[in-house]
């Protein structure tokens, strides 16, 4: 057995002597920690055991992290739309003021003629018929099936994130009795209102609030059977497209609550649509 006489006490309480007339020299090899601590604990048979185990490597949280204030936060989403402004301008691409301001969407009257905007119409007739995977036109004397058709179900949901820039619409129902009845080829979306171009080369503003719209979708694809995914979308000019358009094929309308439909094009393709009753005018 270990003589008691030998054993060093250990005051845990005392206090640490205060160094008075010696200076400390600190080396990359001997940092401040460590030499603080063995050279206050010498008192211990292993003052560099004792640093290694209780100190080394441990963390000590010196405050709780502050949250962000109000004004801090203002500044970040200031310097954030500062750097998308930023990004817009680099790449050229005006905001929706300044297209409004310069007349980007503002049509020339030269340019408003029907013909012109027809092989945009067979462009979207293309678009519908690849997105909605409609089937091949039935062959001379074969008469059309039901699976052919595709489910108004698996519709739904496409239709309302699609594209509308080149189709046909009606208005069915309007509380302006002055819009029920036109019909024509819309040239650009809103969130609130349909630009459309009719036969007779004039250009409508119709208002989506309190309005019912009627969409034809062909009920055939109009693209040749020979064409795959790889191969983009036939584009005519003018003088070489048809004249005709989805009216005058086999068909299948559905009908647009314009009250439920107030959201931009883009604004569309993302959002998630909820089923909802039938509301009327």
């Amino acid at each position: 057995m270990a003589d008691k006489s030998n054993v060093k006490s250990i005051d845990l309480y005392k206090e640490f002597s205060a160094v008075t007339g010696k200076r400390v020299v600190f080396k990359s090899s001997t940092p401040y920690i460590p030499q603080y601590v063995t050279s206050n604990l010498s008192a211990t048979s292993d003052p560099d055991a004792l640093y290694a185990n209780r100190v080394k490597g441990r963390q000590l949280l010196l405050e709780n992290p502050v949250r962000k204030s109000e004004k801090r936060k203002a500044e970040e989403e200031k310097h954030r739309r500062a750097q998308e402004s930023k990004k817009r301008k680099k790449l050229r691409v005006i905001g929706k003021r300044e297209a409004k301001e310069k007349g980007v969407w503002k049509l020339d009257k030269s340019q408003a003629e029907y013909r012109l905007f027809v092989p945009l119409h067979h462009l979207w007739m293309s678009y519908m018929s690849e997105l909605l995977t409609l089937a091949l036109p039935p062959k001379d004397g074969c008469s059309p099936t039901t699976k052919s058709i595709p489910s108004s179900q698996t519709m739904f949901p496409k239709l309302v994130k699609a594209d509308f820039h080149g189709a046909v619409i009606s208005v069915r129902q309007s509380k302006n009795p002055c819009l029920v009845g036109i019909t024509g080829i819309i040239i650009h979306e809103t969130e609130n209102a349909f630009k459309i171009i009719t036969k007779t080369n004039a250009v409508k503003l119709i208002p989506k609030a309190n309005s019912i719209f009627a969409l034809s979708i062909p009920l055939y694809s109009t693209l040749p059977p020979s064409r795959n995914a790889d191969t983009p979308f036939p584009i005519l000019s003018p003088e070489e497209t048809p004249e005709t358009t989805v009216l005058d094929k086999p068909h299948f309308e559905f009908d647009l609550y314009g009250n439920q439909f107030r959201f931009r094009s883009a604004d569309r393709a993302g959002r998630k649509f909820k089923h909802k009753e039938t509301i009327e005018l």
